[in-house]
């Protein structure tokens, strides 16, 4: 039977569960839930709530019906193979400025995939352009509330925007945003400025369009253009120091008007900014609570709280660009709406650890001299903290990424390749802290290369200021 889906997987079945006490196995297709064909994760999630569940498996070529008996909303106990099951919404604009076409060749061929698919939007945080969003499209947001979304507008201008994504519907696509917020959706903007492009008096004309037009939107990211050695287009270049201070210059500018028209600042600039600008990390109020921190936005000063411990949690961080590429769909993180500390990343600090506790190195002991594994852009900001310790024995070990070159600098795009080059060069009996961020569930790096590969032994550690000092101060694996 063709459905038009990919049927998902049976990846595991959790021991007691209810689908493991009717006999789901790992390996099972699931061909129907209900006796409907699920499209993706929000629709299996949606279907499984129920108290009663009938699913229609494939095993071996033999069809089989099992009806699951369970508390209404508790979970079945299966993990599936996917997030999307008939097929991710690929990209049709032609970007410049797009980081997939800026990956060398050889890579993983999951990483290649240009998605402009709203339900990834919901449930990684992916950026969507909505220039393949539908009426269809519209009504199942609204009706499911699949919110927040998160939409890449880079400019209001109709014929800029559609020059930017080379795309004719770029112009008239953001009808679609307008439609989402007039249904109360959650909207999350980002705006990507490239020099010469639509900075400038353009960067100010799209903001003076998003209080004109969208001014119900719950937050606008200004990120700058990233640019890999493997750029090929000659319009794309790096922010002069002038540009970098123009930018944050102007968003200080307009945060200043949003908040008198509004009552909230609504934008805010990526913490690289601040760096390309030479310029101090804005005090924390200024982060309203910190709305885009997943997008690079006041990541330096939450860290800076948690290392401090003036911060009660950590606030976490996604694996940002390929956030949904390798990450696995685990139902139970869906429930209806995207919640933050849920999800495939939440659980990435654990899976990592598991992998370099298997025994394949041997810790350092306790009182090594301590090297901190992170990317140049994270390096200004964890030296000051580390320093603050006095402590001689922890030192940041900043590596450069000669992997992508360009100005890619943040921590979560360092590849093994650069990570081993840099331990090659450091004493054997240290210990090495690297951030999870960089690595996929299963303990690899963008390049393939796995941490048990590395030429020095290293502990993996969650990507915030609170895990960072207890490692330094408290090694895992000793007793309190």
């Amino acid at each position: 039977m063709s459905t038009g889906t990919l049927a998902p997987i049976v990846v595991s079945v959790a021991p007691g569960s209810p689908a493991a006490l009717v006999g789901v196995q790992a390996g099972d297709e699931i061909l129907r839930v209900n006796g409907d064909v699920p499209r993706d994760i929000i629709e299996w999630q949606l279907a499984t709530d129920e108290a009663d569940v009938e699913l229609d498996v494939s095993r071996g070529g033999m069809d089989l019906s099992v009806t699951i008996e369970k508390l209404a909303g508790a979970s079945l106990g299966i993990e599936v193979s996917s997030a999307v099951f008939d097929r991710v919404r690929t990209c049709d604009n032609h970007c410049e400025f797009c980081f997939i076409y800026q990956l060398p060749k050889g890579m993983r061929r999951s990483l290649y995939l240009k998605d402009d698919d709203y339900r990834l939007s919901f449930l990684y945080g992916n950026f969507t352009t909505l220039t393949r969003f539908t009426e269809a499209d519209l009504e199942r947001v609204i009706t499911e509330r699949l919110s927040p979304l998160h939409v890449s507008i880079h400019s209001t201008d109709p014929d800029i925007r559609s020059a930017m994504l080379k795309n004719k519907r770029g112009g008239m696509s953001l009808r679609w945003l307008r439609a989402l917020l007039d249904h109360d959706i959650v909207v999350k903007g980002q705006i990507v400025v490239c020099p010469g492009v639509n900075d400038g008096a353009i960067l100010d004309d799209t903001l003076a369009g998003v209080l004109d037009q969208y001014p119900e939107l719950d937050s606008v990211a200004v990120v700058p253009l990233g640019i890999s050695k493997f750029n090929d287009e000659s319009a794309m270049r790096f922010h002069t120091l002038a540009e970098a201070q123009a930018v944050v210059d102007t968003v200080t500018d307009w945060q200043d008007i949003f908040e008198t028209t509004l009552g909230k600042r609504l934008v805010y600039a990526a913490d690289e900014y601040y760096l390309m600008a030479q310029r101090p990390f804005p005090e924390a109020e200024r982060y309203d609570g910190f709305p885009m921190h997943e997008d690079g936005i006041g990541m330096a000063r939450t860290f800076e709280a948690e290392f401090y411990g003036t911060a009660a949690e950590a606030t976490g961080v996604q694996r940002g660009f390929f956030a949904a590429v390798d990450a696995p769909p685990n139902p139970a993180a869906y429930t209806g709406l995207r919640q933050s500390g849920c999800g495939p990343a939440a659980d990435s600090a654990a899976s990592a650890a598991a992998s370099v506790a298997s025994g394949i190195h041997l810790r350092p002991r306790r009182t090594a001299p301590v090297g901190v594994l992170t990317g140049p852009l994270g390096a200004p900001v964890i030296t000051p903290l580390v320093e603050s310790l006095g402590r001689t024995d922890v030192r940041i070990l900043t590596v450069a990424n000669e992997f992508f070159g360009g100005n890619t600098g943040v921590t979560g795009l360092m590849t093994g390749e650069d990570v081993s080059r840099v331990l090659a060069g450091e004493p054997e009996g240290h210990r090495y802290l690297l951030p999870d961020v960089c690595l996929s569930d299963d303990g690899r790096f963008l390049d393939g290369v796995a941490i048990s590969d590395l030429p020095r032994p290293v502990e993996v550690i969650t990507t915030d200021g609170i895990a960072l000092r207890v490692a330094i101060e408290q090694p895992a694996g000793t007793p309190a």
